[in-house]
C-alpha cells in the first residue's frame, strides 16, 4: 500500500513505515551472514577468507548504489507531495535510465578491478584467487544488484516500504537455498556462494516486477519518461551522489579504525571484529528511522508542509530514543553475553564487551543523529549531510581512535569512545544548522512582498 504522509497523524504512520524498513535491514544483515555461515561450515579456511573479503568489497559497492538511489527516493517523494504525478513519473523514468547506465559502468569497472581490489584489501595468498572469483562472479550480476536497489528506492519514495521488504525477503530466502545447494550440496565453495548471491537477486528482481504489476502506483510513467533528461538525471545525482560519497568515506573511516586496532594485537582485532558484527544489528533501528524519515519528510517538503516535516523529526527522535535506551542498557551490561554468539574465546569476549560498552552511548546518540540525517536528506540538503558525516569521520573519529590507541595498555572501551565522540560533534553541527535554517525561514516570512 502506497502512503500519503502529508495528511493525518504523524507518529503512527512514521512507525508503520519504519517497521518494514527495519525488517528489510535485518534481512540484509542476515543475507551477508548466511554466505559466511554456510561457507564456514562446508568450505575451507581459504573459502571463508575469500567470502569475508569479497563480500566486504561488494557491500561497499552496494552502499554506493543505495546512496545514489536515495536521490530517486527524495525526488519522487517531493513530487508525490506536490501532487505532480507527471513530474513523479519523469523522476522515476529518469532514475531507471540513469541506473541502466550505472549497472553497465559498475559491471565493467568491477570485472576489470577484481584482482586489484583483492590486492588492495591484502587478501591472503592462499585465498587471493578465490577472492577474485567471488568479486568477479558477483560483479557479473551487477544489473540485479542495481535493479534490487532501484525497486526499493522507488517504492520508499512513494511511501511503500512493504515492497522493498518483500524484495529483500525473496532474495534472502533464495540466497539461503542457493548456498545450501551449491556450497553444501555441490561443494562449489566460493564460486557457489557467489552464484547463489547473483541468482537470489535475479529471482528477487524478476518476482518483484511480476508482483509490482498488480500494485496501483501514484504516478504516471510512459515511454517518453524513460528518455534521459539532463535536468532530472542531474537532480537525482545532485541528491544521491553526496549520500553515496558519505557512505563510502564513512565506511573507509571504519576500515582505518580497524587497521588501527589490528596494530594492538590479535585479541583486540578479534574483539572489535565481533563487536562490529553485533553493532550491525544494534544500529538497525536508527538506520531504519533514517531511511523512513527521508521519505516522510520529502513528501511533506514537496507539499510545502514544513512544520509537519519538523514535527516528524521530533517524533522520530523520541520514538527511536526509546529503543536506543534499551539497546544501550543491553550493550553496556550484557555485551559479553551477546559476544558469545560469535566467539568462545574468553579474552575475545571480554575485548568485545569492552568495546560494546563504548558503543552503548552511541545507541542513544544515533537516535538524534540518524533522524537529523534522514530529515536533511528529505529536505534535499544532502551536501550538508555529506559534509557533517565526513567531518565527523575524518576530523574526530579517526584522530581520537589513533591518539587513544597510542596509550600503552589502553582498554578497547576508550578506543571505542571515538565513535560516540564523533556522533556528539555531528549532532551539534546538525542542531546549529537547524537553528540557522529556522532563522533564515523566519526572516523570509517576515520580509515584505
Amino acid at each position: 500500500m502506497n502512503k500519503n504522509f502529508t495528511e493525518g497523524k504523524i507518529l503512527s504512520p512514521l512507525i508503520g513505515f519504519a517497521l518494514p524498513v527495519l525488517l528489510a535491514l535485518f534481512l540484509q544483515a542476515m543475507y551477508g551472514a548466511v554466505d559466511l555461515l554456510v561457507v564456514g561450515r562446508f568450505g575451507t579456511a581459504a573459502d571463508v577468507s575469500a567470502v569475508s573479503t569479497g563480500s566486504q568489497i561488494m557491500q561497499t559497492v552496494t552502499f554506493m548504489i543505495e546512496g545514489i538511489s536515495m536521490g530517486i527516493t527524495v525526488l519522487a517523494g517531493q513530487k508525490i507531495g506536490e501532487g505532480d504525478k507527471a513530474a513523479a513519473g519523469r523522476a522515476i523514468g529518469g532514475g531507471i535510465t540513469l541506473f541502466v547506465f550505472i549497472a553497465a559502468a559498475f559491471t565493467a569497472v568491477m570485472l576489470v578491478c577484481a584482482a586489484p581490489l583483492a590486492a588492495l584489501m591484502r587478501a591472503p595468498e592462499q585465498a587471493f584467487d578465490l577472492t577474485v572469483t567471488y568479486i568477479s562472479r558477483c560483479s557479473a550480476g551487477m544489473v540485479f544488484i542495481v535493479g534490487y536497489n532501484l525497486i526499493g528506492s522507488i517504492f520508499r519514495g512513494i511511501g511503500n516500504s512493504k515492497i522493498p521488504l518483500m524484495t529483500v525477503a525473496i532474495a534472502c530466502v533464495f540466497n539461503m537455498i542457493g548456498d545450501l545447494v551449491f556450497v553444501a550440496g555441490f561443494k562449489m565453495g566460493v564460486g557457489g556462494a557467489a552464484l547463489a548471491t547473483v541468482l537470489a537477486q535475479a529471482l528477487s528482481v524478476l518476482l518483484s516486477l511480476l508482483i509490482i504489476r498488480r500494485v496501483k502506483l501514484p504516478f504516471k510513467l510512459c515511454a517518453e519518461d524513460l528518455k534521459p533528461r539532463a535536468a532530472t538525471v542531474g537532480r537525482i545525482l545532485f541528491l544521491g551522489v553526496p549520500i553515496a560519497l558519505q557512505d563510502l568515506l564513512v565506511s573507509i573511516s571504519f576500515l582505518v579504525i580497524l587497521a588501527i586496532v589490528n596494530s594492538l594485537g590479535l585479541i583486540a582485532s578479534a574483539g572489535v571484529g565481533v563487536a562490529e558484527k553485533l553493532c550491525a544489528f544494534i544500529m538497525l533501528v536508527p538506520s531504519a528511522y533514517m531511511q523512513s524519515m527521508s521519505a516522510f519528510v520529502a513528501q511533506n517538503i514537496g507539499a510545502g508542509k514544513y512544520k509537519r516535516a519538523k514535527t516528524a523529526l521530533f517524533y522520530g527522535i523520541l520514538s527511536s530514543l526509546a529503543v536506543g535506551v534499551v539497546m544501550a542498557y543491553v550493550s553496556f551490561f550484557h555485551g559479553d553475553t551477546m559476544s558469545t554468539l560469535f566467539s568462545k574465546d574468553g579474552q575475545v569476549i571480554d575485548a568485545a564487551a569492552s568495546y560494546l560498552k563504548a558503543y552503548s552511548f552511541d545507541c542513544i546518540l544515533t537516535s538524534f543523529l540518524f533522524c537529523f540525517s534522514g530529515y536533511y536528506n528529505g529536505c534535499g540538503r544532502t551536501m550538508f549531510n555529506m559534509a557533517q558525516g565526513v567531518f565527523g569521520a575524518f576530523c574526530v573519529r579517526i584522530p581520537v581512535s589513533y591518539f587513544v590507541s597510542r596509550i600503552p595498555g589502553v582498554p578497547l572501551f576508550y578506543i571505542g569512545l571515538a565513535t560516540p565522540a564523533s556522533t556528539v560533534v555531528q549532532i551539534m553541527i546538525c542542531a546549529v544548522y537547524f537553528v540557522i535554517l529556522e532563522r533564515r525561514s523566519a526572516r523570509l516570512e517576515a520580509a515584505p512582498e
